[in-house]
């Protein structure tokens, strides 16, 4: 069996199209459902994010692999093949581990280095366990791609470089002013209750704005969220009047359904939405008319605490971030007037001409020393079944002629008859250890698969036995990586 992706992301294909072929949770089931159901496939795993949407397999046929794994993206996303295939990528093997290593160290991501993309690669690996579509293989494959991915944040500087969606969104926003300094003392409104928007409204929250507001279509996950924020808060400033003497300004934090977001939107400052919603929640329309609203006379003293840049009179520009796929917000809102839009795909031009960490070398070299460890490891993990198998078929030899010969030297003690047996079976392990030791290294090494055929041809091992051994070491997979980055 060979591991085979089949997939999309930013790289390949352009945000309209990433869009189209988001996958919600329950697509994500179904696909995995349908892969595993697929005759080349044995095990699958689909990592799905804003940024990409990947299929991880155990495959027995490499190009029936890939027209089976692509036929299943395209009937799952709803794309047709045909649209779809000029956007896909295929990694096979060596080339797929050296993949999911660069996706979980952040080196894939629309912000090089970001750590969020660690708490996705975990939710994919436990989404497959859980539907026990994940074996031994994508079990080892995602644990280790975990665990490569925290050593590189842990060794390298590459968190210099990479910081979350979020953060990279909000700095969009701000241009050169720092986050905290623009963010400080005004309105904000987030939409969607989810880890993205609990993230924008917990950086939002630190950087110091005045207000904030929490929708979401299920009023109790924005409650959850808001009293969360606010109890960090009062935390903070208990602290805050310990050791500086001073409390620091009291923020409000409310939440609302989301019926009332456009009530809420012309008292805002900075915008920020994040659902799971399959349309648009805010159309061009409706947030003309929150800025149109945002420069009447009788809201002005709720909107212009920071005023306009350069000292004008009136409201700054509402500031719209973006950051769910596919979009929450038309992306016709960019013409509205007094109103500054990112998103998604703006957010991949800016990235594309930020410069890159010096880390990022160091991470790399992580990736390519992890990945030759990972597949000898594997390599050599084939072998043995084939090893046990012989180490089996040596003991059941042993123990026929030990039964042989008490038959044939009846007299003999229970102490001489002990004694003769350990020294046939020491002398059989002396026989069998520098050749299985020998051949597991050597089946380490790329290319080393033909060493078990080998063996089992050199000995005439059972392939059936070998077989039944190598399925009951597929059959247990350990469970899944915990503790970590979120």
């Amino acid at each position: 069996m060979s591991l085979l992706v089949v997939g999309l992301g930013h790289r390949s294909a352009p945000v309209s199209v990433l869009e189209r072929v988001a996958l919600v949770p329950d697509q994500q089931v179904k696909l995995l459902q349908d892969t595993l159901a697929a005759e080349p496939a044995t095990e699958a795993v689909v990592l799905a994010t804003c940024n990409r949407v990947e299929l991880y397999a155990d495959v027995d046929k490499f190009h029936a692999g890939v027209a089976e794994l692509s036929t299943l993206l395209a009937q799952h996303t709803g794309v047709s093949l045909e649209e779809l295939t000029p956007y896909l990528y295929v990694h096979y093997e060596d080339r797929a581990v050296h993949h999911l290593f660069s996706v979980a160290c952040g080196l894939d991501s629309m912000v090089v280095g970001e750590g969020q993309i660690l708490g996705q690669v975990r939710d994919a690996l436990a989404l497959g366990q859980e539907l026990h579509t994940a074996g031994r293989l994508l079990n080892d494959l995602f644990q280790q791609a975990l665990r490569v991915g925290k050593r590189a944040h842990s060794e390298t500087g590459i968190d210099r470089a990479g910081q979350s969606l979020v953060s990279f969104g909000l700095e969009q926003l701000a241009g050169p002013v720092p986050v905290r300094e623009w963010a400080a003392g005004r309105r904000a409104l987030v939409i969607g209750a989810g880890s993205m928007s609990s993230l924008a409204a917990t950086t939002l929250a630190r950087a110091g704005v005045s207000e904030l507001v929490i929708a979401n279509r299920t009023l109790v996950r924005a409650r959850r969220l808001a009293s969360a924020l606010t109890a960090a808060a009062e935390a903070s400033a208990a602290t805050a009047a310990v050791g500086e003497g001073t409390v620091p300004p009291a923020r409000t934090v409310r939440a609302v359904p989301m019926a009332d977001v456009p009530g809420e939107l012309p008292y805002a400052d900075i915008v920020v939405s994040c659902t799971g919603a399959t349309g648009l929640v805010l159309s061009a329309d409706a947030l003309r008319a929150a800025v149109a609203r945002r420069a009447e006379p009788a809201d002005r003293a709720r909107t212009d605490a920071e005023g306009a840049p350069g000292g004008s009179s009136g409201p700054a520009p509402l500031a719209v971030l973006d950051l769910a796929m596919p979009r929450d917000i038309d992306a016709a809102a960019h013409g509205v007037e007094g109103l500054r839009l990112v998103d998604i795909e703006s957010l991949a031009e800016a990235s594309a001409t930020a410069p890159m960490a010096a880390d990022v070398g160091q991470v790399r070299a992580i990736i390519s020393a992890e990945v030759g460890a990972f597949g000898a490891a594997q390599r050599a993990a084939r072998i043995t079944p084939t090893v046990v198998a012989l180490r089996t078929m040596a003991a059941d030899v042993v123990a026929s002629e030990i039964a042989r010969l008490n038959g044939r030297l009846p007299d003999l003690d229970d102490k001489q008859r002990a004694e003769i047996t350990q020294t046939v079976r020491r002398v059989v392990d002396k026989l069998l250890h520098a050749p299985t030791v020998r051949v597991k290294q050597l089946a380490g090494r790329p290319g080393g698969a033909g060493y078990a055929e080998a063996l089992r041809e050199l000995f005439d091992l059972d392939p059936q036995a070998v077989a039944a051994l190598s399925r009951a070491d597929t059959a247990d997979p350990s469970g899944p990586e915990r503790g970590g980055e979120a």
